[in-house]
């Protein structure tokens, strides 16, 4: 499924869980049905936190976790929200999951630990790679797969998160 599309990237320093959920804002204010974020990184690095933020920024007023051993749960917000954590299961069996219905539905999906499923993921995507630094921030390499997600990147590299929310 996935095919190789130009991306653009940018990158974001995150110095306090405050600057993660400004990143989640911009992203979610921008997100309509079908939009699809992916998240990769280490344990601990961020990436339900991030997912946290941004349903709260699509009107998810539920309580949201990890869906690590339900794989995908669902919420109601602005539009729906469907997240899923991919790390306990293998390409294989996420087959066998009709991901399709949720990427290609109503709703933006937010996916943790994508790079387990990297055959299964569309191609225009936005991917967001999070790193713990040694002084304990986090860098957000986000890239934009088509559009309208490589436009979001340019425009935080012109703008940076909080000018344009």
């Amino acid at each position: 499924m996935s095919e190789r599309l130009p991306a653009t990237s940018y990158t974001f320093t995150s110095q306090s869980l405050e600057d993660t959920d400004q990143l989640a804002a911009f992203l979610a204010k921008r997100s309509l049905p079908g939009t699809i974020i992916t998240l990769d990184g280490d344990l601990g690095a961020g990436k339900t936190h991030f997912s946290k933020s941004f349903a709260r920024y699509l009107g998810v007023t539920s309580l949201v976790n990890s869906p690590t051993f339900t794989i995908i749960k669902e919420y109601e917000g602005n539009m729906p929200f469907y997240h899923m954590d991919v790390y306990r299961i293998s390409e294989e069996e996420a087959a066998d999951l009709g991901l399709d219905e949720y990427f290609y539905g109503q709703g933006a999906t937010l996916v943790e630990w994508a790079s387990i499923i990297p055959d299964l993921l569309p191609a225009q995507r936005l991917g967001i790679e999070i790193t713990v630094n040694e002084d304990n921030t986090r860098k957000f390499v986000c890239t934009g797969y088509g559009e309208p997600y490589s436009e979001w990147c340019r425009e935080l590299i012109q703008n940076g998160v909080s000018d344009n929310q």
